[in-house]
């Protein structure tokens, strides 16, 4: 029987264990389409099929031709593609080759008819991933967070809230990525184009800081919603804020009155009606001089703000009537 046993596999050692080289550097792209499943199974394959093709159309029209040609651990997903390249790259991956795939889907798209429509998730990152040519390289946290950005809210829900007929691409690139790429000057596009948000997928425990970036805008791209949890609950807190009853205004401060012989002298804002009785006259007015009226002769309650004198000012006697 020990003729036939095979030898074991050399072990490995754990981490920690002893110090060794790190693998080499690689970008890595992600793509994904949307709404994949929602097309009839028969036609995934052909979706497979074309979002390959389309790669490669576009990194030609970019002028990378020899990046697409060199590509590393090249992977199928299905409803996506993924494949590591040289990092010193990276810079023409976010420009000009994001703006020519948006191209090249839309020119599909048009030409298609509407049968079939292929708007595309983009994430890029950069990390240490095995690449001796081996059947399993490309394997590494590197590349499982490359995944989780493409999974994650803010990029899916960007591309959810836009435009189909104008925006066809919505990339994502990693703090490192964006870090290295951008932030340091050495991609064709300015630092403004670019919007951080929180990268967070539903069911993982994933939440990394990461840097949207749309080619062709179109829709709601500023949406404070696209920004993930942390927003979404501050624009909760908003919203219930704003469903609360308008705040009552405080009761006005009563008008102190002061009375005089025969008269009533008003300071402040008055609410309601006004009564005066004396010995002479009942009246209803606004303000008394002596035995007289000095105004107009108001019947009933004089009801609401009283702002100023609401009758002429009569100087002097007025038992001599008008002159």
């Amino acid at each position: 029987m020990s003729q036939f046993r095979q030898p074991l596999p050399e072990a490995s050692a754990g981490p920690h264990t002893r110090s060794r080289p790190l693998p080499p550097y690689r970008g890595i792209v992600a793509v994904d389409a949307k709404d994949f499943t929602g097309y009839p199974a028969i036609e995934h394959g052909g979706i497979s099929r074309v979002i390959p093709q389309l790669l490669e159309e576009s990194f030609r029209r970019a002028e990378l031709g020899h990046v697409w040609d060199d590509r590393r651990f090249p992977n199928s997903t299905g409803d996506g593609y993924v494949f590591g390249f040289d990092p010193a790259a990276m810079p023409f991956f976010i420009h000009p080759w994001l703006n020519v795939l948006q191209s090249v889907l839309t020119e599909f798209n048009v030409n298609s008819t509407g049968a079939v429509r292929i708007r595309l998730r983009v994430s890029l990152h950069i990390g240490p991933l095995p690449d001796s040519g081996q059947e399993y390289d490309g394997n590494g946290t590197p590349r499982n967070d490359t995944h989780r950005l493409l999974d994650s809210r803010p990029v899916k829900a960007i591309l959810a809230s836009s435009s189909e007929n104008i925006t066809q691409v919505a990339a994502i690139l990693s703090d490192r990525c964006y870090q290295d790429a951008v932030a340091s000057g050495y991609t064709g596009r300015h630092e403004d184009y670019f919007i951080e948000v929180p990268a967070t997928v539903e069911g993982k425990r994933f939440d990394q800081r990461a840097w949207l970036y749309v080619p062709a805008p179109s829709g709601s791209l500023y949406d404070r919603r696209i920004l993930g949890e942390h927003v979404v609950e501050e624009d909760r807190s908003t919203q219930a804020d704003s469903d609360r009853p308008a705040r009552q205004e405080p009761p006005r401060r009563s008008v102190t009155v002061t009375r005089a012989d025969r008269g009533i002298i008003n300071t402040g804002r008055v609410e309601g009606g006004q009564h005066l009785t004396n010995n002479e006259y009942d009246v209803a007015g606004d303000y008394v001089a002596g035995d007289h009226i000095a105004g107009d002769s108001v019947g009933g309650h004089k009801v609401g703000t009283v702002h100023g004198d609401l009758g002429d000012i009569v100087h002097g006697d007025k038992r001599g009537g008008g002159r």
